[in-house]
């Protein structure tokens, strides 16, 4: 049987899996802290290594997984997720010489990403020339958002190309359209209020398995406060701290030191701050839950209406707190929350009273972008 591996490259990090073309996994892994003091870590095994660059990262995992038995002569097909695919990239493509043209030119969109999944791209092809490869974008399951919900009120300039709202997490949307009728035995809800929470965050409105709203916007900086991104601020206070403190020192602080970072004063996570009993970790939290529930309301109105919400991503699946206190803060749509459920991690959390279905769907991005890949993959 041949093997399909998957790559997730991110600004620091590389994450990896094989997978069967009966979708199931074979081994996983990652490695992080790219360019610093790097570890590889796989079959539940880590080792420190020095990884310059993703190039010789992507070398590290050819040879772990070739040492693992899966070696790239083995392998039938690659496939990438890519952050940003723009307005041309919207559906999973085969690479080609101008795919991979349009997502270099799609780069300045999302510095921290596409770049560097180019470079996993073009070594893969370097050392395995013949070997097909594809890739998924996480901006295409909004591409069916429409104009109004995507188009910001500027006008139409030169300077102004490719400024519009984009939206991020599509991967995990996308896989738990598909993965959310399997857990709960039941057709897809019309009417669908998905909470992707993690590190990054992010609400989409799915109506009828589309997206037709969601929270971030033109970059993945927008919308709710995530673990180091403020999420929404305006656009005036953004050109004062240029103003005060220089493009490049404000990126960093909008992009790494702000969200729950920024406001608890020490820490991005979420699991840690929940077992903090300090009033700075409590109010990070609280703004969390706030702002998921305001944002919230503004997708569900676009949908006029819900029938049914689903968490994933760390958060969404693990922090029952939050979990719990944003039921509690949509009680007034008749949703009822099941706390025994719920604090014992199960996949239905909703009441038998409750007039909306609340669910819990583990995020599977990378068997997202397997399954887009087999799929073209069995179409030539």
């Amino acid at each position: 049987m041949a093997d399909l591996l998957v790559l997730n490259a991110g600004s620091s990090s590389i994450k990896f899996a094989v997978f069967g073309d009966d979708l199931g996994e074979r081994v996983s892994g990652l490695t992080s802290e790219i360019g610093g003091a790097s570890v590889l870590g796989m079959a539940g095994r880590k080792e420190a290594c020095r990884l310059s660059d993703h190039r010789a990262a992507l070398d590290a995992i050819l040879s772990a997984l070739e040492r693992e038995g899966f070696p790239a002569s083995r392998l039938s097909a690659a496939a990438h997720r890519v952050v940003h695919g723009g307005k041309r990239l919207t559906e999973a493509q085969r690479l080609t010489p101008d795919v991979r043209a349009e997502i270099a030119a799609c780069s300045p969109l999302a510095p921290l990403h596409n770049p560097h999944t180019l470079a996993a791209i073009d070594r893969l092809t370097e050392l395995v020339p013949d070997l097909p490869q594809f890739a998924s974008f996480d901006t295409s399951f909004h591409a069916t958002n429409p104009e109004v919900a995507t188009r910001y009120a500027i006008p139409r300039m030169a300077e102004t190309q490719g400024i519009r709202r984009y939206g991020f997490h599509g991967l995990s949307y996308a896989s738990l359209v598909r993965r959310l009728p399997e857990v709960s035995g039941q057709p897809l809800p019309s009417r669908l209020l998905a909470f992707h929470l993690g590190n990054g965050a992010s609400l989409c409105a799915i109506l009828n398995g589309k997206s037709v709203a969601t929270t971030m916007g033109y970059s993945p900086l927008d919308g709710l406060t995530m673990g180091t991104r403020s999420g929404g601020i305006d656009a005036n206070a953004v050109l004062r701290l240029v103003e005060e403190n220089g493009l490049e020192r404000t990126k960093a602080i909008l992009n790494h030191e702000s969200g729950l970072l920024g406001l608890s004063g020490g820490t991005s996570d979420m699991r840690k701050l929940m077992l903090d009993p300090s009033a700075d970790s409590a109010f990070a939290i609280e703004h969390f839950c706030y702002w998921s529930l305001r944002h919230a309301g503004s997708l569900i109105a676009a949908m006029e209406g819900l029938d049914a919400i689903a968490f994933t991503g760390g958060i969404g699946e693990n922090a029952l707190g939050v979990r719990a206190r944003i039921l509690r803060g949509l009680e007034w749509l008749g949703v009822r929350m099941n706390p025994d459920a719920n604090h014992a991690g199960k996949a239905r959390l909703h009441a038998e009273s409750s007039n909306v279905g609340v669910w819990v769907v583990p995020a599977e991005e990378e068997r997202m972008i397997a399954a887009d890949a087999l799929r073209l993959m069995e179409a030539v």
